[in-house]
């Protein structure tokens, strides 16, 4: 069984933990150069702002509807995601950190009443971060995340869904005729996996709600929409088909991170397994034809080894300029981890994760090719070109067969600072910019 944590509004409600005024008012949070609207408050959204809308089209909103944007802080949203997650991780003997935002958590032989579980774990997670949040419970994770979406509806949208699964929802207490009945309000597109084009193709064969989908046929489906809609169909209907390495990452964040099979406490070695975690992730940003504007890196020791000194950092760099260059992000990474790194502790997992990403122009800027790479003496010409071919040359010999050497040295100043004139404090990293009551 399976909960699916996921924080309302997460960037916005990280601003609003610090700047309470911003309740109940229209906020967005622009990108990278405050180009465009990766995050929206219930206000914003009702005014008709859509996800990645550029900022220019919805400006006028300030002007006649009192809307604010913020320029992202991905430095305090990193860590105010860290301090969640660790919350969260005290419930259940499994996390999965899906985003930034999201994170899966297996209560396969836990106890109790689980919706009591879950009310306890969000009044926590607020008390202790003031984050809000909706959580979902199911026996897979697919009717783990649509639960999830039942909560945060019933919760926002009074009347789309009974009250009592208002911010949190658990499929697995429903009878037969309540999850019937939930499934049919909900609509295919909610359910986790079904994009934009494939929820189109659903309505035309008929099939417009969940209930519809799990009552269709799986050959059928399968013969017209592939493997990935089978695998979604016997979720909803109850059969686990994705396990922690299954879950697809989301479009806004790649991460991966790992526990250590004896606890690490040297700098070289932590050094070592981040950078073979940064090699994956840059692959998977290259693939997908992304470049990624920050990092964000934490390690953690164990709080079951009692006996044990507990350290769990998390912190996050904001690159000058998006990169999928592997030996960027390996000295960002680096530069990150020792800077939250401190002897005398035994970490058992290390995570490393890309944010702000965006997609990837056909060619880098001019002034970037002459700039002298990070672990490179020349200057660098090419670089799109030598991350293909160390791609090609590890598909075809093997993961690994060509790795970055110099992962360790710290990147030099950036000449391509991003624009940020609407970013807000770094009240929990920065002790310059610490919040002050004053009289």
């Amino acid at each position: 069984m399976f909960a699916l944590v996921d924080v309302n509004n997460m960037y916005v409600s990280c601003e609003r933990v610090f700047r309470p005024a911003l309740n109940g008012r229209p906020v967005v949070v622009l990108s990278s150069n405050d180009g465009a609207c990766i995050a929206r408050s219930n206000e914003a959204k009702d005014l008709g702002v859509r996800m990645a809308q550029p900022w220019f089209e919805v400006r006028h909103l300030e002007r006649e509807a009192g809307l604010i944007a913020l320029s992202a802080n991905f430095e305090l949203y990193g860590d105010m995601s860290s301090r969640m997650m660790a919350l969260a991780a005290e419930y259940a003997p499994r996390q999965e950190i899906y985003s930034i935002d999201e994170c899966f958590l297996d209560f396969e032989g836990v106890p109790g009443d689980l919706v009591a579980i879950g009310r306890d774990l969000r009044s926590k997670v607020l008390a202790w971060t003031g984050l809000p949040t909706s959580i979902g419970f199911g026996a897979t994770k697919t009717l783990a995340k649509l639960a999830n979406h039942v909560a945060k509806t019933a919760d926002r949208k009074p009347g789309r869904y009974p009250p009592q699964y208002a911010q949190v929802c658990n499929f697995l207490d429903l009878s037969a005729e309540q999850l019937h009945a939930v499934l049919g309000a909900a609509d295919v597109g909610d359910v986790w996996g079904i994009g934009r084009k494939t929820a189109p193709k659903l309505n035309e064969a008929g099939l417009r709600t969940v209930l519809d989908l799990i009552q269709a046929d799986v050959p059928a489906l399968r013969r017209q929409f592939g493997i990935v809609m089978e695998k979604t169909l016997r979720e909803l209907r109850g059969t686990p088909c994705h396990d922690v390495d299954d879950a697809p990452q989301p479009n806004q964040q790649i991460m991966c991170s790992r526990s250590f099979g004896a606890p690490v406490t040297e700098l070289p070695t932590l050094i070592e397994v981040v950078s073979q975690f940064v090699t994956q992730v840059a692959r998977k940003l290259r693939e997908q034809g992304s470049l990624a504007g920050g990092v964000q890196v934490f390690i953690t020791t164990s709080p079951y080894r009692r006996q044990d000194r507990q350290h769990a950092p998390s912190a996050t760099l904001r690159l000058g300029q998006a990169t999928s260059d592997t030996r960027v992000l390996i000295s960002a990474v680096v530069r990150v981890l020792r800077s939250i790194f401190r002897p005398g502790f035994n970490y058992v997992k290390a995570g490393v994760m890309l944010v702000d990403l965006q997609q990837a122009s056909h060619e880098q800027p001019a002034l970037d090719l002459f700039e002298p790479g990070p672990s490179l003496d020349a200057p660098e010409r090419n670089r799109a070109s030598l991350m293909s071919a160390m791609d090609a040359l590890n598909d075809r010999f093997g993961r690994g067969a060509v790795t970055v050497a110099s992962a360790a040295r710290r990147p030099g100043p950036s000449a391509h600072a991003s624009k940020q004139e609407r970013r807000s404090p770094r009240f929990t990293t920065r002790l310059d910019e610490i919040a002050v009551a004053r009289a």
